[in-house]
């Protein structure tokens, strides 16, 4: 039998590949930085993800593993009218204090003795390096300027260095703060190198456990927007003080309308 079968319906052929069909994810993609369906070329991923990939990798690296530049911070601070003094936890280097997390949790006993006892009961706040000190170079000064807006201003103003969030705990009681708030970088991810978080704690000292202290996370212009955060912390610190407690006996309940005397949430 000899001819040739007919096209499908639709079909013409006109020496030109079939157009591939249009990308489904592509609507999400718009919405999340999140590696959402990255493709393939044949069992890899493509040439262009890989790279994107590596790159954001190295930015991660970079971010855990650069220095803070305390003098570049402090005077940051001092030009917007800001005055801190500078303390250390007792990781000696960067290898020390990211497989000693221990040591980055304590004071180094020279920045101990440097911290004088003040004894003021006011609000200290720490901005530390942690595990991304692009985030504490990048955006704690701002944020401190955000808080400043909102009436909130630190009593006592420290930048620590190889730092992890109890060292807050140890500084806020050297200096005999009532309340202590962290402002640290965080553990980078593949898309967000500079994420800022805030830590909140009452009566700090030496031994206090994470349930005891409230967070606000991703402080970033691709996170959490600076003014947003301003305002959660100052309210998480308004309600710390009025009932005198952090943790999780202080609900975050700072998006939540308000009765009209400025009492406790409306329920």
């Amino acid at each position: 039998m000899s001819g040739t079968l007919p096209d499908p319906p639709g079909h013409r052929d006109t020496g030109e590949p079939p157009a591939a069909p249009a990308d489904p994810w592509s609507a999400l993609r718009r919405h999340t930085p999140a590696r959402i369906a990255p493709g393939r070329a044949g069992t890899s991923l493509p040439t262009s993800e890989v790279l994107r990939f590596a790159a954001a990798h190295a930015a991660a690296r970079d971010a855990v593993h650069l220095p803070l530049d305390v003098a570049a911070l402090l005077e940051d601070l001092r030009a917007h009218g800001f005055e801190a003094s500078t303390a250390t936890s007792r990781a000696a280097a960067r290898v020390e204090y990211l497989t000693r997390p221990d040591l980055g949790r304590q004071l180094a006993p020279g920045a101990a003795d440097a911290l004088a006892d003040e004894g003021d009961g006011g609000l200290c706040i720490v901005v530390a390096d942690g595990l991304s000190a692009i985030a504490a170079q990048r955006h704690a000064v701002p944020l401190l300027l955000a808080l400043r807006e909102r009436g909130l201003v630190a009593d006592r103003l420290v930048v620590a260095t190889q730092a992890r969030v109890a060292l807050g705990d140890a500084i806020g009681e050297r200096v005999g703060a009532s309340l202590v708030l962290v402002l640290i970088g965080e553990r980078p991810g593949l898309s967000s190198p500079d994420s800022l978080g805030a830590y909140l704690t009452w009566q700090p000292k030496s031994g206090r456990v994470d349930s005891e202290r409230n967070c606000v996370s991703n402080i970033r212009p691709e996170g959490l927007p600076l003014p947003d955060a301003a305002a959660r912390i100052a309210w998480l610190v308004g309600e710390s003080r009025r009932r005198r407690l952090t943790g999780i006996g202080l609900k975050d309940d700072s998006e939540l309308p308000r009765v009209a005397d400025g009492g406790a949430p409306a329920t």
